[in-house]
């Protein structure tokens, strides 16, 4: 299944569809390449849509078997450089077992959405992401326009903040072991970095980019570290665990293999994500792990919140990656779906 964005008006293709044409199209694996089994509970598609910067994102659709009438709908994505194969697809399969229709996307230039170059993040374009996913499933027939809610994993839950901050569509917002990848870039884990280092971190950013014209090429970072140090932090262990072993490893996986390009940090340093999410009316339910070493950031930005349809749940003995794909039946399936049905409805 393929959505176009473009319109047919009197018999005469409009110049959306004409440029449509012109635009990339996607090759979508066919088969079932996850890294979590198949329901038997839902009907799962791939799908296509495209952004207003005019990238083609490719996502998974999971729709309740006899499902009737017009759904709530629930857009997914993330972890911070995952693809939709991995957490994200859990969560969003998982949804429509208890009767949501849903999409995991993979976010612009990334798993087998559209846009080049390769392999980078942008604060604008990846909140634009969770926008376009909301227009896709606005013209969905089986879905009801108004019961429209979003979910955001790691670093996407930033992404689905923000979204939530601009576009009144949006219903309901779940975030879950979130990260600020602003702070994040800017202030280095647990805030650590002071004006002195973050020039020095831009000045290094902006080497590179020297490096990059030079060479007509983008440096890749590097995804999570392998093999992995005695040294390393528990939490870069925790991710080792998922990325780098049959568990969650992926080959479109940006983690499980080789990162994004370096300089995709440099505009999250400038541009905070979470600047007007006071401002967000619609409800909100912050989901983190009471060991994670990104609590921190859902905690903070929770504060900021305002209204009485605001909640943050502390997932009791649960890390940040524990989140990721319930090993341990530690994500709150039960209290998302109470959440969004209430919200939703």
């Amino acid at each position: 299944m393929l959505f176009l964005a473009g319109t047919i008006v009197s018999g005469q293709t409009s110049t959306n569809q004409v440029k449509e044409k012109n635009m990339e199209k996607l090759e979508l694996v066919k088969e079932w390449d996850k890294v979590f089994p198949q329901s038997n509970k839902v009907i799962h598609e791939k799908v296509t849509f495209r952004n207003r910067y005019g990238i083609m994102l490719a996502a998974d659709m999971y729709i309740p078997k006899n499902a009737k009438g017009k759904l709530a709908a629930i857009a997914v994505s993330g972890p911070f450089g995952a693809v939709k194969e991995q957490s994200s697809g859990l969560y969003a399969q998982t949804l429509a077992e208890r009767g949501f229709l849903t999409i995991a996307f993979d976010p612009s230039y990334t798993g087998e959405s559209g846009g080049q170059p390769r392999y980078v993040a942008s604060p604008d374009i990846n909140t634009e992401d969770f926008c376009a996913a909301v227009d896709f499933l606005s013209t969905l027939d089986d879905v009801d326009p108004e019961r429209i809610g979003i979910l955001g994993i790691c670093g996407w839950g930033g992404m689905a903040l923000n979204a939530a901050a601009m576009d009144t569509r949006i219903k309901a917002t779940v975030t879950s072991t979130m990260y600020d990848m602003s702070r994040v870039n800017a202030n280095g884990y647990f805030d650590a970095m002071d004006a002195d280092q973050r020039y020095e971190l831009r000045r290094q950013l902006n080497a590179q980019r020297t490096l990059d014209a030079k060479k007509g090429t983008y440096e890749l970072a590097g995804g999570v570290v392998d093999p992995l140090p005695d040294d390393a932090p528990q939490f870069v262990k925790d991710y080792y665990a998922y990325y780098k072993t049959p568990r969650g490893y992926h080959k479109r996986s940006l983690n499980s293999n080789n990162g994004w390009n370096k300089t995709s940090s440099l505009s999250f340093i400038n541009m905070p994500l979470l600047a007007y999410s006071d401002e967000i009316r619609s409800a909100v339910l912050m989901i983190h792990g009471e060991k994670a070493h990104s609590r921190y950031f859902s905690e903070d930005a929770f504060k900021k919140l305002k209204g009485d349809n605001k909640e943050l749940l502390i997932i009791p003995g649960a890390s940040h990656v524990d989140l990721y794909d319930n090993q341990a039946n530690v994500i709150p399936f039960d209290k998302i779906e109470s959440f969004f049905r209430e919200c939703l409805k």
